[in-house]
């Protein structure tokens, strides 16, 4: 019988998580007082502003039960808020994390949930400094991730300009592809190591070239694309006063997402552009520029894709060969809109 939660209790749980972070994380210059107290501390570099988001995770709303191990759901976790510090250009530097949990959850979970969040986490020389934990009916996780980056070089998505080139890392729809062969196979013990499910289940972030991107100087807007890649580009042309002509044929299609798609019978586009847990970047930026910023994906082994251009339509469209415009009425992901 596994040691669960309630065995141990709140203070007992919390020793053995802070034993975890202590042996297992870093501590990133600057921090002056981690875990343990009723506040941490740290001290911010001089030059640096300091960028701050949350992220929460919700059994059963944010992932399925029974399909994903404990590391895997943090690191899944921690991956969100590192994803959106990327996508300004900045870099992650401190984690609180609050956790919902059962008194009859085994504390093993718990400690492979801290795992998870430290392998995303000790790469980027970033670390937990502390958070809460408290009972209840069902799991979840609240991130607030604290990151930093040189003062005035942070990138937003309201400088897009008509005329830009529109970016993309790597490809889209992997990870609703890998949703869709959960629900539609479920039981289905062979789908651990299929690469559309781990898309979904252990997705990858885009922060280190979100980081060099901005460096250069050359991006005008970046978002990751979280919500789908047409609702976050509809984000960002909103917050920049303009419109986007996306090319049909630039888009990137992953093999994989094609084999997927006809055998469950579903538009491979719909998933590509649609609602998915994907952490790649839209980028724009002078199409001059777009070389140099592909260059610099090369380096880090990330494919960079000119997939459009930015317009002054206020509407997103959709252009196939030859030149016909269909416009895109595809919306992010909203919790409250069914």
């Amino acid at each position: 019988m596994p040691e669960t939660i309630s065995a141990i209790g709140e203070f007992g749980l919390i020793k053995k998580v802070r034993a975890i972070i202590d042996s297992e994380g870093v501590r990133p210059e600057g921090l002056t007082l981690g875990a343990g107290d009723d506040a941490a501390s740290f001290v911010p570099r001089p030059g640096y502003e300091v960028l701050v988001t949350c992220d929460a995770v919700l059994e059963g709303r944010h992932y399925l039960p029974g399909v994903i191990t404990g590391c895997d759901l943090g690191r899944r976790a921690m991956t969100a808020n590192i994803s959106d510090i990327g996508a300004m250009g900045g870099a992650p530097r401190y984690a609180l994390v609050s956790l919902g949990l059962r008194g009859e959850t085994a504390v093993s979970e718990v400690e492979a949930l801290y795992r998870g969040f430290l392998a995303g986490l000790n790469p980027l020389r970033a670390c937990i400094i502390g958070g809460n934990v408290a009972e209840s009916d069902f799991t979840f996780i609240d991130i607030t991730l604290i990151g930093e980056i040189r003062q005035g070089m942070a990138v937003r998505r309201s400088g897009a300009r008509p005329g830009d080139a529109v970016l993309l890392t790597g490809s889209t729809g992997r990870a609703a592809g890998g949703l869709q062969l959960l629900l539609r196979r479920s039981g289905d013990t062979g789908l651990s190591d299929n690469p559309l499910v781990r898309a979904y289940i252990a997705p990858s972030h885009r922060a280190l070239l979100g980081q060099a991107a901005a460096a250069t100087g050359y991006v005008t807007a970046m978002i990751d694309t979280s919500d789908g890649l047409a609702g976050d580009l509809a984000h960002i042309c909103e917050e920049s006063g303009a419109g986007a002509d996306l090319f049909l044929e630039a888009i990137p299609l992953d093999e994989g997402l094609l084999e997927a798609a006809r055998a469950f019978g579903l538009d491979p586009y719909g998933l590509v552009l649609g609602m998915s847990d994907d952490y790649e970047l839209i980028m724009t930026c002078d199409p001059r520029r777009a070389q140099e910023l592909q260059g610099i994906a090369a380096q880090q082994g990330v494919p960079l894709t000119v997939i459009g251009t930015i317009t002054d339509s206020r509407e997103i469209n959709l252009v196939a060969p030859g030149g016909v415009k269909r416009r895109l009425d595809y919306a992010g992901w909203d919790h409250f809109r069914r």
